[in-house]
């Protein structure tokens, strides 16, 4: 069985083009949200990757929106408001992404992704620690039954983007 539709979630490694990297390395946050936004268009990598987990649903979307999410560990930012582990479901988007643009994942230390049926408090959640540079957390929205809370990052710095599909 397909595990987005068994789990709620999938993960997918994905080859972006190589100055994805290079706006991450540099820091140039301008540049990778104008290549972001590219991707997230029709015949860009992102978006052809999101129809085709989104096809065996039945789901269908005509755009993606998306927000670079850089997460520096709490200590690091303490002046910064922690919005981290509130469980929500994206409302009215039918499929979400979270694409690692994290260089050292292994330096990571908390910012699990946790994914569960809504409304279900006694389901244990999946817990999807942040993957390698270039692999996708595809997972589904309250409109497949779903939701989700990311936990504070502890250690380390955790560079995602992340994109709903409507």
């Amino acid at each position: 069985m397909n595990p987005l539709a068994q789990n709620g979630y999938r993960l997918q490694e994905v080859v972006l083009p190589a100055s994805i990297r290079a706006f991450v390395e540099a820091r140039d946050w301008g540049g990778l949200d104008a290549a972001i936004d590219q991707e997230t268009r029709p015949q860009g990598v992102l978006f052809e990757e999101m129809r085709r987990q989104a096809a065996p649903l039945g789901i269908r979307f005509t755009s993606i929106e998306h927000i670079i999410a850089i997460r520096p560990a709490l200590d690091a930012a303490p002046d910064e408001l922690d919005e981290d582990g509130i469980w929500h479901d994206d409302g009215s988007r039918v499929l979400a992404f979270s694409l690692s643009l994290t260089l050292l994942p292994e330096a990571i230390e908390g910012g699990v992704l946790e994914i569960r049926p809504r409304l279900s408090e006694a389901a244990t959640p999946a817990r999807v620690p942040t993957p390698p540079f270039g692999t996708m957390i595809v997972f589904q929205t309250g409109l497949g039954g779903y939701e989700h809370k990311i936990g504070a990052v502890t250690r380390g710095e955790r560079i995602i983007i992340a994109g709903w599909c409507s």
